[in-house]
């Protein structure tokens, strides 16, 4: 940070150092209440024939394969599902 400052300093001036950056805009969410849901309760639903259990890649491609979604990564899926709990 002090490098970046120093930067501005010699660049832009000392009023430059003393502004600070403006903050960006969020990213827009990937998921809405309506994935979220859907998410939801495919996940509790039965897994596919074979396994046990739904795992975060099998759901993200389930999301995708039922076109909810044109692509969602399974971190994604992991955090909607963790804070839902």
């Amino acid at each position: 940070m002090i490098d970046r400052v120093k930067q501005r300093f010699v660049e832009k001036g000392f009023e430059a150092c003393l502004e600070r950056k403006p903050i960006n805009q969020p990213k827009e969410k990937k998921v809405d209440r309506d994935l979220e849901a859907h998410l939801i309760a495919l996940s509790c639903s039965k897994a596919p024939k074979g396994f046990s259990r739904w795992s975060l890649r099998m759901l993200a491609d389930k999301l995708v394969e039922l076109k909810y979604t044109e692509s969602i990564s399974h971190e994604t899926v992991r955090k909607v599902l963790k804070k839902t709990n």
